[in-house]
């Protein structure tokens, strides 16, 4: 089973940035490692890259209880469902879909097991993946009404933006 590391040096020279930055990105003062590893399953299961994905899930098992690696499994299929649909009545010209009933069932968002900070830290991190405003505008406002600073949010965002590069070059490289 590969590694991050293994990943990480099999990386072509001109993705040399995004080796740096996987060399220190799950490692911050600004999550728990709950935090930054959940942030990083869902994030990988968002970015549909199996080598990236296993990855992750291997080095994260270290990291994560079950019930919070059931979390991030969980906030990476809720918001495959959610950031679709959210987005899509956000950029909607007519704007009554805003207000209408969603009818889509969303129990995980009230009971995902763990923390809820945590779990709607991995929701944004999974929205920024998929590109969804109005979705990262929720769960930030959830999460910094939890506690959670701007800086948490933003090394959220830096998981996503940096996993998810990597699954483009690793899409590219295949």
């Amino acid at each position: 089973m590969a590694t991050l590391d293994d990943l990480k040096s099999s990386l072509p020279s001109y993705a040399k940035d995004l080796k740096l930055n996987l060399g220190s990105l799950l490692d911050s003062p600004d999550l728990s490692p709950q935090q930054s590893w959940g942030c990083a399953v869902a994030v990988a299961i968002a970015c549909r890259n199996a080598p990236l994905r296993e990855a992750v899930l291997h080095d994260a098992a270290a990291h994560l209880s079950d019930e919070a690696m059931h979390a991030a499994r969980g906030a990476a299929a809720i918001m495959g469902m959610n950031n679709i649909y959210y987005r899509s009545t956000h950029m909607l010209s007519e704007k009554d879909y805003s207000s209408m009933p969603v009818k889509l069932r969303m129990q995980i968002i009230g009971r995902p097991g763990i923390d809820k900070a945590d779990f709607e830290l991995f929701c944004l991190a999974v929205s920024a993946v998929n590109g969804c405003g109005a979705c990262l505008d929720s769960h930030d406002k959830v999460v910094r009404d939890a506690g959670l600073s701007k800086a948490a949010v933003q090394q959220s965002l830096r998981i996503a933006s940096v996993l998810h590069a990597i699954a483009v070059v690793l899409d590219a490289e295949a």
